[in-house]
């Protein structure tokens, strides 16, 4: 978390954090249930802050402002935190639901950079990790995902990483946030090294992508006589959610009339924040404050709903374009204007 980029709930949590659980639990007495439970969904998450920050947040706070090394508060004192101010603040039983409602939300804030990868990529980069690291990544995804990268694996690993799931029982959150970390780190170098790779549909997309929409139906056409599948991923890949940072600010408008709340609600939740604020540019302000509200409070969605969210935005986009409503100025050349 960039150190001056904290939001509102960020800002609070860390806050009370400061305060200490005494006073932190008077204060949570005097809030409702949604501020609540968006000032809890602050509190399960990783929050670090620059001493500059937190001196800006609690001026009084002079000692740690005073120091160069950043605040870190550790998911296991970030979780007892949480858990003794919601027991002082709350009636026990609302406290117990709450809090747990919060942790089920940061578990799934959890391997979020692992979920996104095909389970072919994903089970040929962990397949030489420990079998005991293995076995708590996809515990963490879900049962469909973790079957199809489980089939990758040689039969001894497979019979290995299913019985040390079926071990496991609570692990240390520090534990947990560690392996997390680790292996997005590796996620992201594997990525910034991939290269030199030719040919593909993702090629076939690129290409596609330069063409007028005339010519690029024709030809995924005649592709579709030849082989369906291949038709359909080359499409898939053509135009992706986050190619709408490109879409001009007028066609943008036009695009959010044609889209229900919902589906914008859900595309967004694993979106750059470069796009939503180009697709908060675009609408009223109540709109934004009620979209960011929504998102704010917003529990854990399946992968699968956001994506096809996002397709159901990529559709209508695609098809404005073809109506000649919305320009997409991503396709490599300037659009010529008379």
């Amino acid at each position: 978390m960039a150190n001056d980029r904290l939001s509102g709930p960020q800002k609070a949590a860390l806050f009370l954090f400061l305060l200490g659980e005494e006073t932190a639990a008077e204060i949570i007495k005097n809030l409702d249930e949604e501020e609540i439970k968006k000032l809890g969904a602050s509190m399960s998450k990783n929050l670090s802050a620059s001493p500059k920050t937190v001196e800006s947040i609690y001026a009084e706070f002079h000692q740690l402002a005073s120091s160069e090394q950043p605040v870190h508060l550790g998911s296991s004192r970030r979780n007892q935190f949480l858990k003794t101010i919601f027991n002082k603040a709350l009636e026990g039983e609302k406290a117990e639901t709450l809090y747990e409602r919060i942790q089920e939300e940061g578990n799934w804030n959890l391997f979020q950079k692992v979920r996104k990868l095909d389970p072919k990529t994903l089970a040929n980069f962990i397949r030489n990790e420990h079998p005991q690291t293995i076995a708590v990544v996809l515990a963490h995804l879900d049962s469909g995902q973790t079957a199809a990268i489980i089939e990758e694996f040689p039969p001894p690993l497979q019979t290995e990483v299913l019985y040390r799931i079926s071990q496991l029982e609570k692990i240390h959150p520090d534990i947990l946030e560690e392996i997390d970390q680790t292996i997005q780190k590796e996620i992201s170098q594997l990525e910034s090294l991939e290269g030199g790779k030719m040919g593909g549909v993702r090629s076939v997309a690129d290409i596609l992508n330069q063409m007028d929409s005339s010519m690029e139906g024709q030809i995924l056409q005649g592709m579709e006589e030849q082989k369906q599948g291949m038709a359909d991923e080359i499409r898939r890949l053509m135009f992706v959610f986050e190619d709408l940072i490109q879409v001009d600010d007028r066609s943008m408008m036009a695009l959010l009339k044609e889209i229900n709340n919902e589906n914008l609600k859900l595309a967004l939740k694993t979106s750059s924040e470069e796009l939503k604020e180009k697709i908060f540019r675009n609408m009223s302000e109540r709109a934004v404050e009620m979209l960011k509200e929504d998102l704010e409070v917003m529990g854990p969605v399946r992968l699968k709903d956001v994506e096809v969210a996002q397709q159901a935005i990529i559709k209508t986009a695609k098809k404005l374009e073809g109506e000649g409503k919305l320009v997409l100025s991503g396709k490599g050349k300037e659009e010529v204007f008379v």
